[in-house]
C-alpha cells in the first residue's frame, strides 16, 4: 500500500486518466475529489459491504419468507390469496 501525505489543493494521479484532489480537511475526515472516466467504478467501501449483507440476508431468508408473510396478513385478518398458476 502507497501512503501519502497531501495538503488541500493538491492532487494524486492514479494512471493517465484518474485524478484525486483532497478539496477539505477536518478532524478525522477529509473530503476527496475522484476525475475518472465514466467507465471506471468508483464505489465506497461500506456501501459495497451493506450491500452484500443485506443480499446475503435476502437469499437466506428464501423460500420461508412467502410463508411469513401470508402468516402475517392472515393474522391481520384479512385473507391472504392464494397462489395462481398462470
Amino acid at each position: 500500500m502507497l501512503v501519502l501525505t497531501r495538503k488541500v489543493g493538491e492532487r494524486i494521479l492514479v494512471g493517465d486518466d484518474i485524478v484525486i484532489t483532497v478539496l477539505d480537511s477536518r478532524g478525522d475526515g477529509v473530503r476527496i475529489g475522484i476525475d475518472a472516466p465514466r467507465g471506471v467504478k468508483i464505489q465506497r467501501e461500506e456501501v459495497v459491504r451493506a450491500v452484500a449483507e443485506a443480499n446475503a440476508e435476502a437469499a437466506a431468508a428464501g423460500d420461508d419468507a412467502e410463508a411469513q408473510l401470508r402468516a402475517a396478513l392472515g393474522a391481520r385478518g384479512g385473507a391472504a390469496p392464494e397462489p395462481t398458476d398462470s
